[in-house]
């Protein structure tokens, strides 16, 4: 999953480096044990940047 995130990421000129994902990761996971109705909200952020990020790739592979 991070290779698909780091190389969505770089389309945008964006780099991040895998210690960076990891700490980010376990803030989120922290997060949700915390406060369980954050979960929702984290799950659909995600689903949304991933979708995203499938659409940018689709539509350069289409231009290529």
């Amino acid at each position: 999953m991070s290779e698909t995130i780091e190389k969505g990421l770089k389309k945008f000129g964006v780099t991040v480096s895998k210690p960076v994902l990891a700490l980010i990761a376990l803030i989120f996971g922290i997060l949700v044990i915390a406060f369980p109705d954050l979960l929702q909200w984290i799950v659909g952020l995600y689903f949304i940047i991933q979708g995203l990020l499938f659409f940018v790739d689709y539509f350069e592979m289409r231009k290529g």
